[in-house]
């Protein structure tokens, strides 16, 4: 389970930084606000799923 939690932490990280430079890009080239606007929302989100997956890699190594 450790290693799998580990695994993930790349994974996690990469999608926060995946959906972040899309929604910069979005904004950049002046695109729709509104995808924008959810691109941001989905980082947030993302966000959210990489802290608790670095939270658990950390609980779990502690055992």
């Amino acid at each position: 389970m450790e290693y799998a939690v580990r695994l993930a932490i790349p994974f996690a990280l990469a999608a926060v930084v995946l959906v972040l430079l899309l929604g910069l890009w979005n904004m950049l080239r002046g695109g729709n606000p509104n995808l924008s606007q959810t691109l941001m929302r989905w980082r947030v989100i993302l966000q959210f799923i990489a802290l608790c997956i670095v939270m658990a890699a950390i609980y779990l190594a502690r055992k």
